[in-house]
């Protein structure tokens, strides 16, 4: 599996050194990115991967894997 990167911190699979530590990445074109795909992919896959897009360059894309972390504070 390839290091990815993320310097979204309030992801639930964000972790030190600015790294993802989910299982598997989504990523979805910006025309779908309010589409209901049932989020939290990473270790659902309720993904809709039967699709396929195509695009001209990476800021036509947005990751549909972001959770948002659970709130600490008991």
């Amino acid at each position: 599996m390839p290091i990815v990167k993320c310097s979204v911190s309030n992801c639930e699979y964000w972790s030190e050194g600015n790294n993802c530590s989910a299982e598997m990445i989504m990523v979805e074109i910006d025309s779908h990115a309010h589409a209901n795909f049932k989020e939290e992919f990473a270790g659902e896959y309720g993904h809709d991967s039967q699709h396929k897009d195509q695009v001209n360059d990476s800021s036509q894309t947005c990751c549909h894997t972001f959770k948002p972390k659970k709130d600490e504070k008991k």
